[in-house]
């Protein structure tokens, strides 16, 4: 099946919240406790309509072909999301406090790679790989030359893979009083400046 990536639109963010909440209950499970993952959902994880209305989210859509009565059904299926940013926050949906909206310089600044979801079924099936490089060519093509994100500690081998280092393990306070442990991790393109 042929996954194409798009940007997402506003009719998206009901979808997303599903999937989202999907992505971190069936794969993250292994990496965090319940009450990390019940915390990181109402605190930290979610849609960002920021990244939305700025046109830097992705959706990684599949057209899911069944037959019925000799009828072909290409209803897309959004299978996975994630984006970039040119403003400073590091990682959280709406619901984030700590947010910082303020514009990057890419002539100083790393582009923050952000919220990225896949749906289990999905899963290491190269959706987040897809995603990733739409995302860095995007950021790319706006003058970064430097990725920077915080990454789940699922998420930590996929972005190794892809030219990521771990930087420095962070614990983010949730509502709940659990932390959630991420790893800041970043990247810069051979050339680039490798401010770390």
């Amino acid at each position: 099946m042929t996954i194409e990536i798009r940007p997402a639109v506003a009719a998206d963010i009901p979808t997303l919240r599903v999937l989202i909440e999907a992505s971190v209950r069936g794969l993250q499970a292994e990496d965090y406790t319940a009450a990390e993952i019940d915390g990181a959902l109402a605190t930290v994880f979610g849609v960002d309509t920021q990244l939305v209305a700025d046109g830097t989210y992705f959706v990684a859509e599949t057209a899911a072909a069944a037959t019925s009565l000799g009828a072909t059904d290409t209803t897309a299926r959004i299978v996975g999301c994630g984006g970039w940013s040119t403003r400073k926050t590091l990682f959280g949906g709406d619901h984030w406090t700590r947010r910082e909206d303020e514009l990057l310089d890419p002539e100083h600044d790393a582009a923050k790679i952000r919220a990225f979801f896949v749906h289990p079924d999905w899963a290491r099936r190269g959706v987040g790989s897809a995603i990733l490089a739409a995302c860095e060519r995007a950021a790319v093509e706006a003058g970064f030359s430097r990725f920077e994100m915080g990454a789940t500690l699922t998420g930590v081998p996929l972005y190794a893979a892809r030219g990521y280092f771990a930087r420095e393990r962070l614990n983010v306070p949730l509502g709940n009083g659990a932390t959630l442990p991420i790893v800041r991790m970043t990247k810069a393109l051979p050339g680039g400046p490798s401010r770390r």
